[in-house]
């Protein structure tokens, strides 16, 4: 199962990268800051105007420098996230099978692991070293259980080095190690996840960006304070805002497709419930839904969970418990994930397409040293150079810098861009931009799809 989920989603992923399913945000960054490194530059990503690691403090992404040193396609990222992604059925079968006592019964939790809508839907969501967390949180559930403290101690340091808020997750997990494996290591667990997430948000971040968290917007109600006023002074406002939108459809696809059998004992379960919350609670609608990278951290907490009440089942009543977990996960499969034979579509795409096949053409005319500002799509490409914008940027901003809000203003790498690469036809905002800039620019390659621009 493993290897033909790695094969099938490399292949996928690859497939959507180059019929220009990508863009920018999220792969263009990663590309171009993974590449700096690797040529002993500074990550400081142009394409959205600060540094690799004020965004957020990724720092396993330097693990991947030595493959830039041997891979020049730009699609490898896709393929290492593909087969991270599958290796975390690995632990959850182990510790099925330690918990379980059964062979046959743990391939199936591995099999509900996989074709948990989440998974997939993360694996096909550009690429973000988030989801690798999946697979880390679930070596170290396994560890812990199994006593491999080496192993787990790994897990949860590559873990920490993913994302600054991965303590939602670790520092309950530490909690629930205290109490059902090691008092000392879980308690020290849950310090360090702690002390780590505050070390990133005001230490690193804020001596890259100049501001500790970015995202307070995403709390409402005017942030935590505004939030925890409202739930003491006005709950039924906050129950309201709770159940608006597809917050409770989203609880439902998380924890659907293991038949709510964690219910039974749900401690390993309530593990990721502060994680669940976060993203229930949010603002950003991307956070609430299970095609996006936020809620796979929380996937081998709902399985692996529910792996572990299914253990406190007598015999008779596992067999109808684990009927129908197989069943919800088949079901919520077919109705929500992105997996083969399902019911969910996905755009199709193929690099020999006309206007892929023309815009490789348009992408050859330019240097690979050139300063470029390029339609997003096309960013996701070229990427591997020092100076990349992604259109309107650098003419006028739009998402770039610390303050993703901030817009209009003309930025100092204007005049520095040597190439511009535009479709043909472009909406009335990006018209009006570079109706401004135009002038200072001739056509020097022309097709059906795209134009190449360079400075007079």
């Amino acid at each position: 199962m493993v290897v033909l989920y790695a094969l099938y989603f490399s292949m996928r992923t690859v497939g959507v990268h180059n019929g220009l399913g990508t863009s920018a945000y999220d792969f263009g960054l990663y590309d171009q800051g993974i590449w700096l490194m690797s040529r002993g530059h500074s990550p400081y990503v142009t394409l959205m105007g600060r540094n690799l690691f004020g965004d957020h403090s990724s720092f396993i992404l330097v693990l991947l420098i030595p493959l830039y040193w041997i891979f020049s396609s730009t699609s490898i990222l896709f393929v290492v996230q593909s087969i991270v992604v599958a290796i975390g059925a690995l632990p959850v079968y182990w510790f099925s099978r330690q918990r379980l006592r059964s062979e046959p019964l743990a391939a199936v939790m591995a099999g509900v692991y996989l074709l948990h809508p989440s998974i997939g839907w993360t694996n096909l969501e550009n690429f973000h070293p988030d989801a690798a967390l999946g697979t880390l949180v679930a070596f170290a559930i396994w560890a812990a259980y199994a006593g491999k403290w080496r192993w787990y101690w790994v897990a949860v340091v590559l873990a920490l080095s993913v994302k600054e808020d991965v303590a939602f997750v670790l520092a309950p997990l530490g909690l629930w190690v205290a109490l059902k494996a090691d008092r000392k290591r879980g308690l020290l667990t849950s310090l360090a996840s702690l002390a780590t997430m505050a070390l990133m948000f005001l230490v690193v971040m804020r001596s890259f960006t100049g501001v500790a968290f970015r995202n307070s917007w995403r709390i409402p109600f005017g942030g935590f304070g505004g939030l925890l006023k409202t739930t003491f002074t006005q709950p039924t406002k906050l129950i309201a805002y709770l159940w608006s939108e597809d917050r409770p459809t989203y609880v439902w696809q998380m924890l659907a497709p293991v038949g709510f059998v964690f219910l039974y004992e749900p401690s390993l379960v309530l593990v990721g419930s502060v994680m669940l919350a976060s993203n229930v609670v949010s603002t950003f609608w991307y956070q609430h839904q299970i095609q996006y990278h936020y809620s796979i951290i929380i996937v081998p907490c709902i399985v692996m969970g529910t792996v572990w009440a299914l253990g406190k089942f007598s015999r008779p009543a596992r067999r109808w418990a684990s009927a129908c977990i197989v069943v919800s996960s088949l079901v919520c499969g077919y109705l929500w994930s992105p997996m083969p034979l399902a019911r969910t579509t996905t755009t199709s795409w193929t690099s020999q397409m006309p206007p892929v096949v023309a815009a490789r053409e348009s992408i050859s005319r330019v240097p690979d040293d050139a300063v470029v500002a390029a339609y997003h799509s096309l960013t996701a490409h070229m990427a591997r150079r020092v100076t990349i914008y992604s259109f309107p940027n650098p003419f006028t901003r739009n998402l770039y810098g610390p303050d993703v809000f901030a817009g209009g203003d003309r930025l100092p790498g204007a005049d520095e861009v040597e190439y511009v690469i535009l479709p043909v036809r472009l909406d009335d905002e990006a018209q009006k931009v570079w109706d401004v800039e135009k002038d200072r620019f001739r056509v020097v390659d022309e097709n059906a799809w795209w134009v190449v621009y360079k400075r007079i």
